[in-house]
This record gives C-alpha cells, structure tokens and sequence, in this order.
C-alpha cells in the first residue's frame, strides 16, 4: 500500500502481512529498534487525542525515527488560511510519512492527492478511522487467534462512530461474521455502510436495546455518543447515558467475550468492568501501538513519489457540510459507488 486512507482499500493479503509484521513486534520489539532509524513523521492533529497522537509518537520512536508536528492547528499557518494542500506540499518535504487526523471527512484523502510521501488517516471527522481497525483486529487476533466467525456487537453512535466504519469495512475480508447493531434510531449507521454490507453479504441486524443481544456475543464493541459532532445540543443530551455496561449486565455474556472500546470512554462503561477479565480496552489500545509500528516500518521506508497534477475544481459535487470539499473548493469532484451508488470519492456520501 501507498497510503492508508480507508481500511477498505487493503486487500486481505495487506492485512495479513501487517499483522504478521504487528506479531513479530510484539514478541521481539528489540528486533525493530532500527527500522526507522533516520526517518521522520510529521503527525497533524487537527482534533484533540490522546491515544491515537501518543501511540504513533510512540511507535515511531521505538522504531528509531523522529516525529515533528502539532496537536492544535491554531500553532500553524493553517490560522493564518494556509490550504490543506499547501500544508500538505510543505510538511511531505520535510517528512517521511504524514499522519493526520482532521474533522473534516475526506481530509486524508485530499491530502494524498498531493503528498510526496505516504498519508495515514488517523481519523477524519466521524468519516473513517483505519488505524484505530488495525488495533481492533490485532487485539482480536491475539486473544482469540482469529477474526473469522465471530458474532459482533457494535453499540452506541454508530451513525458518527468512525471508528465502527473503519471495523465494518475491514471486516468485509473475513469468513462468516454476524452483526448486532445496537443504537438509538437517531444514531444508526450512515445508509452507505447498509449499502456496503448488503452488497458484499454481511448479514445484519439493527436493534436499540443492547442486554438481550449479550448472551449470542463474541465480542462487543462499546462506543461513546460523540458530543462533537452534534449540532443540536438537546440532540446530544436525549442520548447521553443511553447506553451502559455493568459488570451485572454482563452476567448474561459469554466467558470468553472481550468487551472493546476505542477510547475515550465517557460513561458507556461503568468503572465496575474494568476488573474482568473480559474487558480488554486497555489491551487493546497497548496493541494498537504495536499496530501501528507495523504500519510505520513499512509506510516510512517507502520511497518519496511525485504525485503528479490533480484537476483543480470549480465546485463541489458533494453536499455533505462535514465533507472537506466544502472548505477546500480546489479539489478535484471525484466519484465513487459504493452499493451501486453513486457516492463521493472523499466522504462516502451519497450524491
């Protein structure tokens, strides 16, 4: 792979290497003290994080390398108007590989359309977020020895989760997987996930209640109803709290369920849980650093590429306010179908 944009765009065979290479770093993470020795990450974060920003620092460190810059935009050009494609043509002349996460959907994709370099898309917007995948599958992977099977929950804002996006496209690539998809109505996935899984057979269901579907669970994968994407703040506030996980809640589920969760937790899962030894979040976001040196040893020791033109726009096709073409007017109207439908290349949304 050139860049990681959009988990769905890895062929199985991509995945399986990139775990194989996670699991030799995490038996011997010694052997990979020089795999970026000299190489360097421009890490851009336009949103606050914790785990995603400190686990790419990390894992580029241990592997040798160096990491320049920032976790608030307001310390930039970007405050002064700077175009993501100038801060892109810049930062990929200093950098080996750019890490970004953005609020706006597509950011990652419109910046690989002009980076020298290889772009990870480390979340944009309540879009995609396929680095957070990698550490879902490898925490899968090493406790059960396998994803294929598996009957999974995903619980919570499911319609501005980015994160269960990313799971649901990566998941395309395994055997014989069940869905229970547990949100409130106002909160359900995006139609083009429906139109993405109908079409490559993932069966499915859609349900607002989360304790009786535990007891039919192999793993559940808590979220948290994200405040920052809602407009309406009454919105937000009918459906905080809908959602929690006790440990009496989970008398009803299977011995061997691991209880995920991408992080930051707000009140989704109650402090009682964290003892069992089903719940596995903290795991999970330890594994998403080895993830991630995986990804950064061979992203940052591919050879810098001249991108070449891009089209310059006129106007956008898209007419999601959330998608980066409604700031970055420049970019190219590129199309994409997803489901037989005509859907826009950056964000996914129907057109």
């Amino acid at each position: 792979m050139r860049h990681l944009i959009d988990f769905g765009d890895l062929e199985r065979r991509e995945w399986d290497e990139l775990y194989a290479r996670a699991d030799r770093i995490i038996n011997c993470p010694e052997a990979y003290l020089d795999t970026c020795r000299g190489k360097v990450s421009c890490n851009l974060f336009y949103e606050p994080s914790t785990r995603t920003n400190f686990s790419f620092q990390t894992a580029m460190l241990r592997l040798g390398g160096s990491v320049f810059g920032f976790a608030d935009p307001k310390s930039s050009s970007v405050s002064k108007g700077e175009t993501l494609k100038d801060t892109i043509k810049m930062v990929s002349g200093y950098a080996d590989v750019i890490v970004m996460r953005t609020p706006w959907e597509g950011a990652a994709k419109a910046a690989s359309l002009y980076s020298d370099v290889p772009v990870v898309n480390a979340g944009d917007g309540g879009h995609m977020h396929p680095t957070q995948t990698t550490a879902d599958l490898t925490t899968i992977t090493r406790l059960r020895g396998s994803v294929d099977g598996m009957s999974i929950g995903l619980c919570g804002d499911l319609k501005n989760g980015r994160t269960v996006h990313s799971l649901i496209k990566a998941l395309a690539k395994f055997q014989n997987i069940r869905f229970f998809l547990i949100a409130p109505r106002a909160l359900a996935i995006p139609e083009y996930l429906r139109q993405f899984m109908r079409a490559h057979d993932m069966p499915f269901v859609e349900v607002t209640g989360l304790e009786p579907v535990i007891p039919q669970l192999d793993v559940l994968y808590m979220t948290r109803i994200q405040r920052e994407r809602f407009a309406d703040p009454q919105e937000y506030e009918r459906n905080k709290g809908i959602y929690v996980l006790t440990r009496a809640k989970l008398g009803r589920a299977r011995e061997n369920l691991l209880v995920m969760h991408p992080l930051p937790r707000v009140d989704e899962i109650s402090v009682d849980v964290d003892d069992d030894p089903r719940a596995v979040y903290f795991q999970q976001a330890r594994f998403g650093m080895f993830a991630r040196m995986a990804l950064l040893a061979d992203l940052a020791n591919q050879p810098r590429l001249d991108p070449g033109p891009v089209e310059i726009g006129r106007s956008p096709v898209c007419h999601n306010p959330s998608c980066i073409t409604q700031t970055e007017r420049y970019l190219p109207p590129l199309v994409k179908q997803n489901g037989g439908v005509d859907c826009c290349a950056f964000c996914d949304a129907p057109l």
